[in-house]
């Protein structure tokens, strides 16, 4: 099973990140999904709109600090001129792109929030940036 789902309605498309077992948090192939993703939705010209949200009633929890730990060589990257460790925050579209925040959309997930270019937030969203341990 694919960790990031993309679905077609008309002209939306919808990409939703689907590990809740880890409420969504983003590992190396996450991000690259991510970024392949959005990169198909703005080359297709039948589509003019994208929502990016979350399986299971969480937005993201930003970036997978196990499989930075296990030593994913795509989370600990330095490439000024590739893709972000999330896959998103570099790439530039040319179609708008909203946020169905439910639940958390913490660290990276307030990142991948704050890419897209309108947050639509469930009354219970949280958004931040918790970093107790720095």
């Amino acid at each position: 099973m694919s960790e990031v789902r993309v679905e077609h309605d008309g002209v939306v498309t919808v990409v939703t990140i689907d590990r809740p077992q880890v409420r969504n948090a983003v590992d190396g192939p996450t991000a690259a999904a991510l970024a392949e993703a959005f990169r198909a939705f703005d080359a297709d010209p039948d589509r003019s709109v994208a929502v990016l949200t979350g399986a299971g009633g969480v937005f993201c929890a930003g970036a997978d600090l196990h499989a930075i730990g296990a030593g994913d060589r795509r989370m600990n990257r330095l490439e000024p001129d590739g893709d972000a460790p999330l896959g998103l925050a570099r790439i530039t579209l040319g179609k708008p792109v909203i946020a169905a925040v439910e639940g958390h959309a913490v660290a990276g997930g307030l990142e991948l929030a704050l890419w897209c270019d309108l947050r639509v937030a469930s009354e219970t969203a949280v958004f931040g940036v918790f970093c107790r341990r720095w």
